[in-house]
């Protein structure tokens, strides 16, 4: 099996996209709906002196990691197989097999409201489509 490679300013862009997507869907086009779905007031998802930093912190770690593993995942297709199209094919499926199936086995046992996994689905589905869209474009 041959390794492509990972492009490292690659999956730091593809982190930034990811959050920034974060910020449209949660942010912007969904926010009054999320908090329906999950039974909170944005006062009380802000706590009382402001949202805190740490949540945001975690995230873009979390994003760091997650197109870490996607561009090795892509990488594993081997050299020239580093796409925009192979890299959005990947996110998808990544996103189908592992993603979607987790988020929607615990928003079940934890009683969520289907608009929750919905909406959260959705991010997790653009956040990695994308990912995988700017690691394949900026290839190894």
């Amino acid at each position: 099996m041959q390794f492509a490679g990972l492009n490292y300013l690659a999956i730091v862009l593809a982190a930034i996209a990811g959050f920034m997507f974060g910020w449209l869907w949660y942010g912007v086009l969904f926010s009054k709906a999320w908090l329906e779905a999950v039974g909170k007031t944005e006062e009380e998802i802000k706590g009382g002196g402001g949202p805190s930093p740490m949540p945001f912190v975690i995230s873009f770690i979390a994003l760091l990691i997650m197109a870490w593993v996607l561009a090795g995942v892509i990488g594993h297709l081997g050299p020239g197989e580093v796409t925009f199209r192979n890299g959005v094919i990947s996110g998808a499926f990544i996103w189908l097999g592992f993603v979607i199936t987790t988020l929607a086995t615990n928003h079940a046992f934890q009683g969520s409201k289907r608009a929750q996994t919905l909406i959260d689905g959705g991010h997790w589905l653009g956040v990695l489509v994308l990912q995988g869209a700017v690691i394949g474009l900026l290839g190894v």
